[in-house]
Order: C-alpha cells, then sequence, then structure tokens
C-alpha cells in the first residue's frame, strides 16, 4: 500500500486493488472516468469475482465540469449500502484520488467509517515515450480483466 499524501486515502495498484476486491465481496469498484471513455476504450471487467463496476463520471465530458452529483449518484449506485472498501479508478489515478477524497468526505459526514482507496495507476496508466497509454502501467497493461462497454 502506499501513500498518496492524503491520510485518508490510501493508494494501490490495480494487481492490489484485485486481490483485496476478489478476498472482500462486499467491496465495490467506482470508475469516475467519462462516458466516451467507458465506451471507446474500455471498463474493468469485475465478472469472475462475481460484480460490476459502478460507472459513476467524476466530471462531464466534453466540458469537464466536475459532476456536482457524484456522491449521491455513488451512493444510489451502492444502493444506500455503503461497503467498508470502495476503489476509485481513472485514466490514470488523478481524477480518482479527488472522486475518492469527495465520497470519504460524503461517508464521513454520514457518520459511516468507509476505507476509500485510489487505484494509482488507473485503467490506462502513463503516457509512454511515444506518448500512449496502456504499455508502461495501469489495469489493462497488468492483464487484469477488462472489456469494451
Amino acid at each position: 500500500m502506499s501513500a498518496s499524501g492524503d491520510s485518508e486515502i490510501d493508494e494501490l495498484t490495480p494487481d492490489e486493488v484485485w486481490a483485496e476486491m476478489s478476498a472482500d465481496p462486499e467491496s465495490a469498484l467506482v470508475d469516475v472516468r467519462t462516458r466516451p471513455e467507458w465506451v471507446f476504450v474500455g471498463i474493468p471487467d469485475l465478472e469472475p469475482i462475481g460484480r460490476k463496476a459502478l460507472l459513476v463520471e467524476w466530471q462531464a465530458y466534453p466540458r469537464m465540469d466536475v459532476n456536482a452529483d457524484f456522491e449521491e449518484a455513488v451512493n444510489a449506485e451502492l444502493a444506500g449500502t455503503i461497503p467498508a472498501n470502495l476503489y476509485f479508478m481513472c485514466r490514470s489515478g488523478q481524477r480518482s484520488l479527488a472522486a475518492a477524497r469527495a465520497f470519504r468526505g460524503f461517508a464521513k459526514a454520514r457518520g459511516i467509517s468507509a476505507r476509500c482507496v485510489n487505484v494509482a495507476e488507473g485503467f490506462e496508466g502513463k503516457l509512454d515515450s511515444e506518448r500512449r497509454r496502456s504499455r508502461v502501467d495501469g489495469w489493462k497493461k497488468r492483464g487484469l480483466p477488462w472489456r469494451q462497454s
């Protein structure tokens, strides 16, 4: 586990997230990327561990305004039952860190203890020397299950 510089948000690699989620059937993964990213790039496939990724935009394409209803939308996707472990993923780990912080505050304000974890490398990871993703790190590069939506 690595630190995000935020004492309340942990960061884990995609492999670590997969291992934890495999061991914890109550945990959930929130993919905070945009609809075009889900459609054209793909989404994590959690069917092998009996779940689906929750797809809730942190920022809405094309303006990339922060979704003012993000926390409520995640809560609705969770049917109002916030699990002890929630994992947040974006393309490379930046938007998801902000989303994890926001949701952590939402849960805390309701007296709910939820561990919000940022998937550090995200779905596609860093750019390589040719400015392409999914070649250096990230969910896809690590060979974890994914599919086109």
